[in-house]
């Protein structure tokens, strides 16, 4: 290992299933990671579709997950050679890649959270090492094996105020950071996914792109109300994670067609604008009753790039609120580099699971090693 640091690859595909993020960095011991190469890579429409489709029980699943985990490691394998095009690196130069893998089932309260991936096959097919299956051993400690990030953000974001880091996928996470106190972190609630379900339904489009089609329409009180007062799992304190097991489509359309009549005088258009106000207010309770004493909020993901949920955060922090890209780090990558980062933990044993998170028994070294 020199001491400038070694070069990793962090490959992340979230809840969303919108594509593959990648990135390429050198990470030194004790230094921020130094981002050499982005790149991404859309998921294919057949493979998306597969992937929606086995977070729901279904006929013939063992198949259908080992077909689409073999997909996915080859889009992974395309990012990682577009990854080493960019930057003329050659895969006896690369230390490892951490590749999360698609999140299908997320049951920790059962013992078990499902990642489908082929890390054995995208490490014949790039010749790197891969680090993968990042999650089951902190549930084994009886964690929730998610959020993966604090440990991450708290090596680059450290300061003197008190700060909250919060990733806008599919779901939000947030990570607490204050000096003398422990790193926490944990899944607010449904960022992106009520969001894409509902866009998709009515545009066709798999996002709002800027919140366009949410500033189209109108904040509905009274809807936005009960959807708060509705989820019992919104009111319950950390350490918790979440994921499309609980908030999705049928999640939406309970709670709509219970105000059916009401709805009916709403356009789709409004309820696009109050799912992302509910986004933001879940965010903002979130931070308000585990951190009041927050002064900033860095945002990344791909909910950073919605300048119209970003105002709306402002508004319901009432904080200032500003994207990773301000601190140097590319929003729309921080996923992926904090898998690189992760990848690096395991090669040189940190233990990047905190029990302060996750609520597992102790801190452990996450993930599992697929030698080249």
């Amino acid at each position: 290992m020199t001491t400038a640091g070694d070069l990793y690859i962090g490959l992340m595909s979230g809840t969303s299933t919108d594509g593959v993020d990648g990135v390429l960095a050198r990470i030194a011991p004790h230094g921020r990671p130094d981002v050499l190469a982005e790149a991404s890579l859309p998921m294919p429409d057949d493979l998306r579709a597969a992937l929606l489709a086995l977070n729901a029980a279904g006929q013939d699943e063992l198949e259908r997950a080992a077909r689409a985990s073999i997909a996915l490691a080859e889009c992974y394998a395309q990012t990682t050679q577009r990854l080493l095009s960019a930057t003329g690196h050659t895969p006896a130069d690369i230390t490892a890649i951490g590749a999360h893998g698609q999140t299908v089932r997320h049951r920790p309260e059962l013992g078990y959270t499902i990642q489908l991936n082929a890390p054995a096959l995208l490490a014949e097919r790039t010749g790197i090492a891969v680090v993968a299956d990042f999650r089951t051993r902190d549930v084994a400690a009886g964690g929730q094996g998610a959020p993966l990030v604090p440990a991450f953000h708290a090596a680059i974001f450290a300061a003197d105020v008190p700060r909250a880091v919060l990733n806008l996928g599919g779901i939000a996470n947030v990570t607490l950071l204050a000096p003398g106190r422990p790193v926490t972190g944990f899944d607010t609630g449904p960022a992106n996914m009520l969001l894409d379900e509902w866009c998709r339904r009515h545009t066709g489009q798999h996002f709002d792109d800027d919140g366009a089609y949410a500033a189209a329409g109108r904040v509905d009180a009274n809807i936005l109300e009960y959807l708060l007062a509705s989820e019992p799992w919104l009111a319950k304190r950390p350490p918790k994670s979440t994921g499309r097991d609980l908030f999705n489509a049928d999640w939406l359309d309970t709670r709509l067609n219970a105000w059916a009549g009401y709805c009916r005088m709403l356009t789709p258009q409004d309820i696009q604008a109050t799912l992302q106000r509910f986004t933001a207010r879940t965010v903002a309770q979130a931070i308000e009753r585990e951190a009041p004493d927050t002064q900033e909020v860095l945002v990344c993901g791909g909910g950073a790039r919605n300048s119209a949920l970003m105002r709306d955060l402002a508004e319901c922090l009432g904080r200032p609120v500003a994207t990773t890209d301000t601190h140097g780090v590319p929003a729309q990558s921080m996923e992926a580099l904090a898998f690189a980062w992760l990848a690096h933990a395991h090669v040189h044993r940190i233990a990047a699971g905190l029990p302060e998170v996750t609520g597992a028994s102790g801190p452990r070294v996450l993930g599992a090693m697929y030698p080249a």
